[in-house]
């Protein structure tokens, strides 16, 4: 596959953030502590849901140079205590968007969650693929 332009890869990811946005409820990001599904198709295990995160709307803080910003997430109560692997990113409209993987896709201070903890996402970027 031929690889955009960064402009044109920049742009392609503000589309998504805007599709992020849309619907009643906010976009929220999901994490969970098993293995990441193959596909986007493919439900969660709701067993192994650790965390829930909502992003404020609209979601889009800057776009910059080299990647677009978003604004930090809500707080989130962790419902269960376990090592994040992957997340699931939903939009407002509860549609799965893409799933990210925790440490190559997605870093985290701490992937370690316990139950009860408080937990946000004070930076996210989103970077064009290289």
């Amino acid at each position: 596959m031929n690889t955009p332009s960064k402009l044109a890869s920049l742009t392609m990811l503000r589309a998504l953030v805007n599709y992020l946005d849309q619907g009643s409820s906010n976009a929220t990001l999901i994490f969970y502590d098993d293995i990441k599904p193959d596909s986007i198709n493919i439900n969660a295990d709701d067993a192994a849901k650790l965390l829930i995160l909502n992003l404020p709307k609209p979601c889009l803080k800057s776009v910059n140079e080299n990647n677009i910003e978003l604004f930090a997430s809500n707080a989130g109560i962790a419902t269960k205590t376990g090592t994040a692997i992957w997340a699931r990113i939903f939009n407002g409209e509860g549609l799965a968007v893409f799933d990210v993987s925790v440490g190559s896709d997605i870093v985290l201070d701490n992937a370690d969650i316990v139950i009860g903890s408080s937990v946000k996402l004070d930076v996210i970027y989103l970077s064009p693929q290289s």
